[in-house]
């Protein structure tokens, strides 16, 4: 079983290196797996010398997690491409019709030559002085020195490009590669098509059905979880009703969730759908639910804003619907089939923060050879966890990826998008039941979607949220430590 797990991991994590670093650095793809792969070999030599039950100690854990990442940045600072290089450039260039719906590609020049002289002079010495104009058939890509605070910058061409060439364009300002803010020029063919028929931005008949079509999955799997088996359910369809006490409770907490972007995103007028809910007939009920945004992001303020007023809310909802189901559910022993995704058996030591709920509402009930059956609220505020921790894990387009997006910028994001992915494989070491998150992470670009101003720093108090939201996501996801354990007497 341990060959095997280590083959996967191995696999995976070649995969990941291969998709988000070969083609910015010139250190060998092989030498950068090798040393993300060392604390797992290690780990794995140590259970092969002396056994699954003997754990290994905590700083053979520790110190080759720690050397092995400084190595890894190391590694691939020595090897970082010139930020000039064709690979390097920004990939929301790239990729722009992509990142915003607004943006199609165009197969011709964005400006003509003449228009050359009008678009230098919307960029006074004074505020960013222009160095050089590269065109490209879906971006003018301006490069100079910025003069003045990158707010006044963004909002002064802004108006001086908006005046000589109307709505033709989208003006993106992002941060290179070294450093450097540089301007963006996108052609908004969205805003001709707009004028001509106004796109309906959400469909409210659809969000209705989807909604109604989650809660009878919901509630199918909620009686299930309820104890009830389906030919229960076909003679007796009254039956049903047990399943709505999880699948309330579980739409109620992905609806608000989503409802905390889309109310964020309207207070940016930012052009959103309502909540779309993904029924599924079996396993959770559900895939979750989602928004759609359908303009531009304005900057990294709403960024953070919109990104991180999802999992608060959730989190709000979840945390009394999970006190309240587990101050309903049974302590049963402790037994072999005890694991973190059974809610009949569930371990609460796999999780600092679920335990720290749990010894708040089971009290001296819960004991070090306790475990949970969780009541159907309790499962629904359980999920309510998963879900809020998935959606903070620093990755890409995640909210977590929007979130240190928005504190660190899109460079500083990518590494810890990386660094998150691998500490992940190797959490899934400790705790198998997050192989499977570490393989979704795998398939997820470490590239956010930048904002229209993507220079523009976040304020002390964002930063601080922020922080507090990774925070949270750590109590979530790591395991209970034993002297912690041993205060609360579990």
């Amino acid at each position: 079983m341990t060959f095997w797990f280590l083959l996967l991991l191995g696999l995976a994590t070649y995969l990941m290196v291969q998709r988000s670093v070969a083609n910015i650095t010139r250190t060998p793809v092989w030498l950068l797996w090798l040393v993300l792969m060392t604390p797992a070999l290690i780990l794995s030599g140590w259970t092969a010398i002396y056994g699954a039950k003997q754990p290994p100690p905590p700083l053979l854990i520790i110190w080759p997690s720690i050397i092995c990442l400084l190595l890894y940045w190391l590694l691939f600072q020595w090897g970082r491409r010139a930020p000039r290089d064709p690979q390097t450039e920004p990939q929301a260039i790239e990729s722009q019709s992509a990142i915003h719906p607004t943006a199609e590609p165009v197969p011709v020049r964005p400006i003509e030559p003449t228009e050359e002289t009008q678009l230098r002079n919307c960029f006074p010495w004074s505020v960013y002085y222009i160095q050089n104009i590269e065109y490209r058939p879906q971006a003018v890509i301006c490069r100079g020195q910025i003069r003045t605070t990158p707010t006044r910058a963004y909002q002064q061409i802004k108006a001086n490009i908006e005046a000589q060439f109307g709505d033709r364009f989208l003006l993106i300002f992002q941060e290179g590669f070294n450093g450097k803010p540089f301007f963006v020029l996108v052609p908004n063919t969205q805003a001709a098509k707009n004028a001509s028929q106004p796109e309906q931005v959400t469909r409210p008949g659809l969000a209705l059905f989807l909604l109604v079509a989650t809660l009878v999955t919901t509630t199918l799997v909620g009686a299930t979880i309820a104890g009830f088996d389906p030919q229960q359910l076909a003679s007796d369809p009254v039956i049903l009703l047990q399943g709505l006490p999880y699948a309330l409770g579980l739409m109620t907490i992905l609806g608000i969730h989503e409802l905390g972007h889309y109310l964020t995103a309207r207070y940016y007028k930012i052009r959103a759908t309502l909540p779309y809910f993904i029924p599924l007939p079996f396993f959770l009920g559900t895939f979750g639910a989602f928004i759609q945004m359908r303009s531009p992001i304005p900057n990294r303020r709403a960024l953070f804003d919109v990104s991180i007023a999802g999992p608060i809310a959730g989190f709000v909802v979840t945390l009394p619907l999970l006190i309240w189901g587990l101050a309903n559910s049974e302590v049963v022993p402790m037994s072999d089939q005890t694991g973190l995704l059974n809610p009949e058996a569930l371990n609460p030591k796999y999780s600092i923060l679920l335990a720290l709920v749990a010894k708040l509402a089971l009290g001296s009930e819960l004991t070090a050879t306790s475990a949970i059956n969780l009541h159907p609220i309790a499962i629904a505020g359980f999920l309510g966890l998963i879900v809020t921790a998935l959606n903070l894990m620093p990755v890409g387009q995640l909210d977590g990826g929007h979130i240190v997006h928005a504190m660190f910028g899109q460079r500083t994001a990518m590494v810890i998008g990386q660094i998150s992915r691998l500490l992940l494989l190797l959490l899934s070491l400790v705790q198998s039941g997050f192989f499977v998150w570490a393989i979704i992470l795998l398939f997820i670009p470490l590239i956010d979607e930048p904002a229209l101003n993507d220079v523009t720093e976040l304020d002390n108090g964002r930063d601080i949220l922020g922080l507090m939201a990774m925070a949270l996501l750590v109590i979530i996801v790591l395991p209970l430590p034993q002297a912690i354990a041993n205060w609360l007497q579990i």
